[in-house]
């Protein structure tokens, strides 16, 4: 190949996701610094996903500089971990120098894999020597040196990307005291090995070993990740340098990479979670946080789950609720309920992630439901078999996930979930935002609405949540029912859920009323029947 155009950008997107499938849990189980936290190979593939999704969501893209820029805006969004955010920059560096060129030569692509250096060393508040930032700036020098065709630079940059990597346990005590190659740098290896692979139709990428390391235990502290955006000060550049002082005092691995389009990846390992996302509100706003805890281990063998399955909810208390019982979910933003956008490149990840070859997504209504067959029907799970539960509402996800059974067949599974989710009658208790006409009357703003199975069938006085969601109820258990789950909104009175139980309790003592605080911002209540 003599030249990187806008197909081999897409054929590269492509190479690396799988082979950083292939090599996620070999690349956790080195992961050593800056914590032992197993989830490098992990975060590495969860950003070169969305990247991925997000150019095969742009058939429309035909030069190599816009596909490089697709790339890197869907890496930054959905970057994970250090590494991600190093990654999302090193990507973010070639479409910044491609420009608008329609194809890449040799020459081209050598001042890209420059320029990659340049941005992720940059987004890195205090780069430490063995690192994947050493194997990047490796790379950055080696392909400077003279001019050479598009091939000879690939060869140039995996080789000399290996030969650093190997390099990483001289220049990190860490390292060396485990016996391991960074695991960053080694996603990085992968990454350039595709890309070579792909200019010189060499076909698979070269087996390069690793080491695990000896287990050790992890120090108690906070991965803190979120999207920033709307950054109010003039002087942005100022702007983000403060930030990461300020992110800086609070701890370590910090890193503050944009995608050029004014949103920037905020990553930092610290102590005080609050303070984090405050130091993120003094300079802009904050959203799609994710926290997660650096004590996971390691897992205990490479070998990928045979079925998982995965839940995408809304609603920050029915997601901890699901969570907790340690089941891989996705808290979906309100605003990304079409079949596209975020949600859907995170959700892409969510089922990566997994390894397994059956994947059973479990989504929490509609609109996610579409979201999830968009998901299941994708090029990048083409070799997944992902199969998606229709649910219309959070209750009846959750009636799916308490038939689940991991030693039943994955297809009676899938049907005895299926079945769980639609014999939940639902009920929906909301405050009308507007005027309207129903089948039951005039609604006016403010009124409470109770809704079942999507339809209303009760419209009560503004302020009567409880009077409402009592009839509503009566209504549903009048065709019989022994468990009511209810899920309660950020918007429910104090104590709701008591009254409906001491109501419960008096009129239908056969049936079990189980509440739990849901989160959700669009319904006041919501209630599921089985």
């Amino acid at each position: 190949m003599q030249h990187l155009d806008a197909a081999a950008v897409r054929a590269w997107a492509g190479a690396c996701v799988g082979s950083l499938q292939q090599l996620r849990a070999d690349i956790d189980g080195i992961n050593v610094y800056p914590v032992a936290d197993s989830d490098t190979g992990s975060n590495l593939l969860h950003t070169f996903t969305a990247a991925h999704v997000a150019l095969t969501e742009r058939p429309e893209v035909a030069t190599a500089g816009a596909a490089l820029r697709v790339l890197a805006s869907g890496a930054v969004a959905a970057a994970r971990g250090n590494s991600g955010v190093i990654l999302s920059q090193f990507l973010r560096g070639l479409g910044e120098s491609a420009g608008d060129a329609a194809r890449l030569d040799g020459a081209g692509l050598a001042a890209a894999l420059r320029r990659a250096d340049e941005l992720a060393t940059g987004a890195v508040a205090r780069p430490v020597a063995g690192t994947m930032l050493s194997v990047l700036h490796a790379v950055g020098t080696a392909v400077g040196r003279e001019a050479a065709t598009l091939a000879e630079i690939t060869r140039t940059a995996a080789r000399t990307a290996a030969e650093a990597l190997d390099e990483t346990p001289r220049q990190l005590a860490a390292l060396a005291a485990a016996g391991v190659v960074d695991a960053g740098g080694r996603g990085l290896v992968a990454v350039l090995d595709a890309l070579e692979a792909v200019v010189t139709g060499g076909g698979a990428t070269p087996e390069r070993a690793v080491t695990a390391p000896p287990a050790a235990p992890a120090p108690q502290a906070w991965e803190v990740m979120y999207l920033l955006s709307d950054l109010r000060h003039g002087e942005q550049d100022a702007a983000l340098d403060r930030l990461r002082r300020d992110l800086a005092a609070l701890g370590d691995s910090v890193t503050v990479a944009g995608d050029g389009q004014g949103n920037h990846a905020v990553h930092v390992h610290c102590d005080d979670i609050g303070a984090a996302l405050e130091a993120g509100l003094r300079h802009g706003r904050p959203h799609r946080v994710r926290v997660e805890p650096l004590m996971t281990p390691a897992p205990p063998e490479s070998t990928a789950a045979e079925r998982a399955v995965v839940v995408v909810l809304r609603g920050d208390g029915v997601v901890e609720l699901v969570a907790n019982e340690g089941v891989p979910v996705l808290a979906a933003e309100d605003e990304s309920a079409e079949p596209t956008g975020p949600t859907l490149e995170q959700l892409i990840g969510l089922v990566g992630e997994t390894a397994a070859g059956h994947v059973t997504v479990v989504p929490g209504d509609v609109d996610l439901t579409t979201v999830a067959e968009r998901a299941a029907n994708h090029p990048v799970l083409a070799d997944r078999d992902v199969v998606v539960v229709p649910c219309a509402s959070p209750v009846q996800a959750l009636a799916a996930l308490a038939v689940h059974d991991p030693e039943r067949r994955a297809s009676a599974d899938v049907v005895a979930m299926a079945e769980a989710a639609a014999a939940t009658r639902r009920g929906d208790i909301v405050v009308a935002a507007e005027e309207a006409i129903t089948w039951v009357g005039h609604v006016h703003a403010g009124d409470v609405l109770g809704l079942v199975d999507g339809e209303v069938v009760r419209i009560g006085e503004p302020g009567r949540v409880a009077e409402t969601a009592l009839e509503v109820l009566e209504r549903m258990l009048a065709v019989g029912g022994e468990l009511v789950t209810v899920l309660t909104g950020a918007g429910a009175p104090e104590g709701i859920g008591d009254v409906l139980a001491d109501r419960l309790r008096a009129e239908h003592p056969e049936v079990e009323l189980v509440c739990y605080y849901g989160g959700q911002a669009d319904a006041v209540l919501l209630m599921g029947v089985e």
